[in-house]
């Protein structure tokens, strides 16, 4: 079956950066459109950077210019960059793509990483 699986995640002081991974695995034809997304406590999960098969990228504004995704299809990965991080970034990080597979595009969720910025 398809699986996301992030890394990467822990404390980073403010001011800090980070990486987040995200690899899927499975028996897929594409990985599609990828996303990460984020949940902080009490929050509501929100999209934090978008990327499409043909590496076209978008941002919520909150992290615009201090995040970057990317990705890798031949080693199925997705990466999320970050610098200058704030309190205000800490979440679980969750990784999101439409995969296809012989049964069509579905989405698949990954089980997130814990990101927290703190000293």
């Amino acid at each position: 079956q398809v699986q996301l699986v992030e890394s990467g995640g822990g404390l980073v002081q403010p001011g800090g950066s980070l990486t987040l991974s995200c690899k899927v695995s499975g028996s897929i034809i594409d990985m599609g459109n990828m996303a990460w997304h984020r949940q902080a406590p009490g929050k509501q999960r929100e999209l934090v950077a978008h990327i499409t098969t043909g590496g076209k990228t978008n941002y919520a504004t909150s992290v615009q210019g201090r995040f970057t995704i990317s990705r890798d299809d031949a080693q199925r990965t997705v990466t999320l960059q970050g610098h200058s991080l704030n309190p205000e970034d800490s979440a679980i990080y969750y990784c999101h793509g439409d995969i296809l597979t012989d049964s069509g595009a579905t989405g698949y969720w990954g089980q997130g990483t814990q990101v927290t910025v703190g000293s």
